[in-house]
């Protein structure tokens, strides 16, 4: 089974469960955790943030952001079809009391025309916005980069706008290695930074939050608040150590790899694939017939696991655990299943 429903199905290696398993650790509640100290203070120089806070999941660092950056009865400034708004339950409104103010845009990329144009005048009819998050790189648009020019105009929006920002950088690593920056240079001039470990990087679990160092001990609490305190989670965060000194560096494979699957799929009349910036391949259905309810089993009875995303569209996530043999099979199959 070639396994392309996201990069968060990899499994640890044998080298990275013997880092897990000879782990320094401690309670991390109690008195902390040496070796998931170390994980913080390494994210925080590689995002540029003072400090940085390990978390379970994506999302509680996510939250834990917005909490941070905005502030109950206000709005939160967010491109229409990110992961905030629509993967992660509603908990900017249910968790921090916080309205979503969606930004269409056309291709899931924010500019600071767009951000400026959802800016209301004072109105005591109308919520204030407190804080604005960019998605970088934006999953549903298929793995889109902001590059650091651009990331630079829209914080400069926002900075005119007294906004702070936090940037949900799931794949920042991705957004990174395409556009051949370091990643602080993808966050400078936010306030909170979320980056995965468990996409790309071939971790188990984890995240991490990227904050300034007077904000440490909120962010704490409130991760307290939402159950992510760990206590010997030295042994997840030897797993991200491992990481980012073995796996960081060949994230632009898996983006060779996708621009391969797109490429050998694009002369099927019944496929229409996108043309992907980095890891994510969506792949468009032409036919009437064709539906994402009927091909996905059909690709998976052949040994190809994709994802819906529409009724018309596919997503295909290449990672560590698939290669480039893996991708020509598996665009081999998508053929032959489409007929």
């Amino acid at each position: 089974m070639i396994d392309l429903r996201s990069d968060t199905v990899t499994r640890p290696s044998a080298a990275m469960r013997r880092a897990m398993a000879e782990a320094e650790v401690g309670d991390d509640v109690l008195d902390g955790d040496p070796t998931t100290r170390r994980l913080e203070t390494r994210i925080a120089e590689l995002l540029g943030t003072e400090d940085a806070l390990f978390f379970p999941s994506g999302t509680q660092a996510n939250q834990t952001g917005i909490a941070l950056v905005t502030r109950p009865g206000t709005e939160l400034l967010v491109e229409a079809n990110a992961h905030l708004v629509h993967y992660e339950m509603a908990g900017v409104a249910a968790l921090s009391g916080v309205q979503i103010r969606p930004i269409p845009t056309p291709a899931g990329l924010l500019t600071p025309e767009l951000v400026t144009g959802v800016l209301r005048p004072p109105s005591p009819h109308v919520p204030k916005p407190s804080a604005l998050a960019i998605e970088n790189t934006h999953n549903a648009a298929g793995g889109r980069v902001l590059d650091a020019a651009a990331v630079d105009a829209v914080m400069a929006a926002a900075r005119a706008a007294g906004l702070p920002v936090h940037v949900d950088g799931a794949r920042l690593w991705n957004a990174a290695a395409a556009v051949h920056v370091p990643p602080a240079r993808l966050c400078r001039g936010a306030e909170t930074v979320m980056v995965s470990l468990s996409k790309g990087l071939g971790c188990p679990v984890g995240s991490c939050l990227g904050v300034r160092r007077d904000a440490r001990e909120r962010a704490w609490e409130i991760r307290k608040r939402l159950g992510g305190g760990m206590r010997q989670s030295g042994i997840l965060a030897a797993a991200a150590l491992y990481a980012l000194d073995h796996n960081l560096t060949r994230i632009g494979d898996d983006h060779a790899n996708a621009t391969r699957l797109a490429e050998l799929v694009s002369d099927h009349p019944a496929i229409r694939p996108s043309t992907p910036e980095t890891n994510i391949v969506m792949l468009d259905l032409t036919r009437e017939r064709d539906t994402a309810e009927r091909v996905i089993p059909a690709l998976a009875a052949e040994g190809v696991r994709v994802v819906p995303f529409g009724a018309k569209r596919l997503r295909a996530v290449t990672h560590l655990d698939v290669t480039r043999a893996d991708v020509e099979r598996a665009a081999a199959i998508i053929r032959k299943t489409l007929g």
